[in-house]
């Protein structure tokens, strides 16, 4: 493994069975299957979880955290995202779930609901500027900010430069904690997860005030929490978001926390690929604010939830009726945020490069010219029977060295049928000395 990248998604060889299910719903083509197991190549994953989605035999998985990992810390945040709310009940209150989260032994819960609605008040002045590449993308979902370095850099200058609602939350959390008294490595900060996305963008974190220690999965900590709820008291104590952070939770809950303007929602790793095509060709300069996100239905829908992300829908419309009272901000404390450079991202975007095809233009030219001389002998039925989701990634895999034209294996019948023409050939001649034409005839020589 690349010790740069770091990968929540990962495989169990032992569990794969090489059907190649994943191959063709991998949104950038970073999964080949080779020798009868599948292959993830690092530089091109985004840890969208559509291979977790897909797999009949659960062989790729998210690696997390567990809780046990708070006895690292004496001070200890949770950090539940708004999709974590949509795994309960409409009618259980957000209270009740946060003063869970204390009984299963945080010391403090920061709603990450919270912070999307803190930082939505940044994100509508940004959007105000003249100076912005339209439409602007929003950079809340890790694994669509991953998807535009890895397989649209050119959008790069679209992405919304200021920290997710994650991030924006956790260096809040960590300053209060901090004004109380305790040190940095002391502070334990811990996102409650329903992607594996989210667990690739903890561990970029890195500055002292952005940490982000841990990632824990929705469904490790939903049925720890479900057992105990009933017995929890009603309380208001820790809950401050309202609907305009809590419909962040779903697709199209970021661009209405915004307010009335040119504004897009698209939700699906695939669907978001197309739109990005379309921004690269220039057609929505008259959008002005771009939400998109790689799950469909938005973070209902990750692979770490367990809630079906349709009834999770149900429940979050539920909390936006019954949580309407949105509590503004206090105008001091948001220019110490700004001033605390809370809404700074500090992992700057950068593009990876991975999808081209040489670093020098010349012989990056020829290349896609022998892919294109390649395809024409392959069937372009896009079978993946050779390991790679399609002919044009096949093709792609030989001009870099990485297959072999026999790999397609309607190009692997005609070379054997080749083979065993020429092998009948040889095998219907007989040595020259046994021939009538090449022997000695009869009489001669008499």
């Amino acid at each position: 493994m690349n010790p740069e990248i770091f990968h929540s998604v990962l495989l169990d060889e032992g569990k794969c069975k090489g059907c190649t299910h994943c191959i063709r719903r991998c949104p950038t083509e970073a999964i080949r299957v080779k020798r009868g197991k599948a292959r993830i190549d690092e530089d091109r994953c985004i840890d969208c979880g559509e291979c977790i989605r897909t797999c009949p035999n659960h062989a790729k998985y998210g690696q997390t955290d567990s809780l046990e990992r708070l006895k690292e810390y004496p001070y200890t945040i949770a950090l539940p995202a708004p999709a974590f709310y949509a795994q309960f009940k409409g009618n259980m209150s957000i209270g009740k779930i946060l003063s869970g989260l204390l009984e299963l032994g945080f010391h403090e819960v920061f709603e990450v609901a919270r912070g999307a609605e803190i930082l939505a008040e940044e994100v509508e002045k940004h959007l105000r500027r003249r100076d912005i590449s339209r439409p602007v993308i929003s950079s809340a979902c890790p694994a669509v900010v991953r998807l535009i370095e890895v397989q649209f850099p050119s959008l790069i200058e679209h992405l919304l430069p200021l920290d997710s609602p994650m991030a924006v939350s956790a260096k809040i959390a960590r300053i209060g904690a901090m004004q109380r008294g305790f040190r940095p490595e002391e502070i334990g900060v811990f996102f409650i997860t329903p992607c594996p996305a989210k667990v690739m963008e903890v561990r970029r974190s890195g500055g002292e005030i952005e940490r982000v220690n841990g990632a824990i999965s929705v469904s490790s900590i939903y049925p720890r929490l479900i057992s105990i709820i009933d017995s929890l008291p009603e309380t208001t104590e820790f809950q401050l978001a309202s609907w305009k952070g809590i419909g962040w939770a779903r697709s199209g809950g970021e661009q209405e926390s915004l307010g009335e303007g040119e504004y897009m929602a698209v939700d699906g790793i695939h669907h978001v690929i197309s739109v990005f095509e379309k921004i690269e060709m220039g057609e929505l300069k008259n959008v002005t604010y771009c939400e998109a996100q790689a799950c469909v239905g938005g973070c209902i829908g990750g692979v770490f939830a367990v809630q079906n992300p349709f009834i999770a829908k149900v429940n979050v419309n539920y909390l936006l009726k019954k949580y309407c009272n949105y509590r503004p901000l206090d105008t001091e404390k948001a220019r110490e945020w700004k001033r605390d450079a809370v809404f700074r991202r500090e992992n700057l975007y950068e593009a990876r490069d991975v999808m081209k095809l040489d670093t020098d233009y010349r012989k990056a030219i020829e290349k896609y010219q022998m892919i294109e001389k390649f395809l024409e002998k392959l069937p372009a039925l896009d079978c993946g029977a050779c390991g790679s989701p399609t002919c044009r990634a096949l093709a792609e895999d030989v001009v870099r060295g990485k297959a072999q034209e026999i790999d397609c294996p309607f190009l692997l019948r005609e070379k054997l049928l080749e083979i065993s023409k020429d092998i009948f050939d040889l095998a219907s001649r007989v040595p020259q000395a046994m021939s009538e034409e090449g022997g000695t005839k009869k009489g001669e020589g008499q």
